[in-house]
């Protein structure tokens, strides 16, 4: 079997989400991977690193913005050429964008947002949660035509980087017909906590906050322990937050080491998108609220008596 790992990248370096998918338990497949943009060779060495036997270069001034358009063109004329069984991406930003544009367009099967990939053999089986994470639905290829997969960022732990490992690598000529889309600016958001589709450790506040200058309780909290900042979407509605830190079946989905939930209820649509984080944390004045149902360790209190007592003691830890 033979695996194509689209190779996500920014400022030089792998994501970390690309990282991830070389742990997945691909059995004795072969595993390639594609990097496209521009001046990408540098690239190939951290690739071989992680396990990739060849690694595919596709560079071209086309390509520097790196837009859903592009991207899909120059991956569309290279995976058929390759003729691989699998291809896997992250499901980040980048990853919904292209995963469903090259399943389109190379008639292939289609599996987004999966928390496992195995393969046994030429059997490919991947598992995703469905109704709003209630529960995971199983999903086997009925016959062998190429499937594209993506991979829900921090369900999978990367690999050890292996020096001693190394791949070969081979340029990739493809041609770009006119574009319809241009990347015309990019708006920095000027903030260097995490974001929360990237942070191992996430503190979320909801409505219960009552203001965006009570925020600035959760903030410290998370500062003091490496965390990004998350909110509910009552907490986004009301215009404490951008919608950026929206976590939830509307926002983004997140899988954390750890969830810290201050303040909110826990509905359904919020539920789904952080179930999947590895410990749950929640803190709330209402000992029925669903979120408690979830969590792997409560607190009933008053967040604004609670989380500063919590900052307090990370920062004497850490003794700064």
């Amino acid at each position: 079997m033979k695996i194509l790992i689209i190779a996500e990248h920014k400022n030089g370096l792998l994501s970390e989400a690309t990282q991830e998918l070389f742990g997945l338990p691909l059995g004795q497949a072969e595993v390639h991977a594609v990097v496209a943009g521009e001046s990408v060779e540098p690239l190939a060495g951290p690739l071989g690193q992680l396990g990739a036997a060849k690694v595919h270069l596709i560079e071209s001034p086309a390509l520097a913005s790196g837009t859903g358009e592009s991207l899909g063109q120059a991956l569309g004329q290279f995976i058929p050429q390759l003729a691989p069984d699998v291809v896997l991406a992250a499901h980040s930003a980048q990853g919904k964008d292209l995963a469903p544009r090259l399943a389109a367009a190379l008639d292939a099967a289609l599996a987004t947002d999966c928390i496992q990939v195995s393969c046994d053999g030429d059997q490919v089986t991947a598992r995703r949660p469905v109704y709003a994470g209630k529960a995971t639905a199983e999903v086997e290829f009925t016959d062998d035509g190429l499937k594209v997969i993506s991979v829900r960022p921090r369900t999978v732990k990367p690999p050890e980087s292996d020096a001693a490992r190394s791949a070969s690598d081979a340029s990739v000529a493809v041609e770009f017909p006119a574009q319809k889309t241009a990347l015309k600016k990019i708006i920095a958001g000027g903030n260097e906590r995490p974001d929360v589709t990237e942070a191992s450790i996430i503190v979320t506040g909801g409505r219960s906050l009552g203001s965006a200058e009570n925020f600035s309780v959760i903030e410290n909290f998370a500062d003091s322990i490496g965390a990004a900042v998350g909110s509910s979407r009552a907490a986004v509605d009301a215009g404490y937050r951008p919608y950026r830190d929206q976590v939830g079946q509307t926002g983004k989905v997140v899988s954390p080491q750890v969830y810290i939930a201050c303040g909110v209820s826990g509905a359904i649509q919020h539920l789904a998108g952080m179930r999947t984080s590895k410990h749950i944390v929640a803190i709330n004045t209402d000992p029925d609220a669903p979120i408690f149902q979830l969590a792997d360790y409560g607190i009933v209190g008053d967040l604004f008596e609670v989380v500063p007592l919590l900052a307090e003691a990370a920062k004497n830890r850490s003794g700064s």
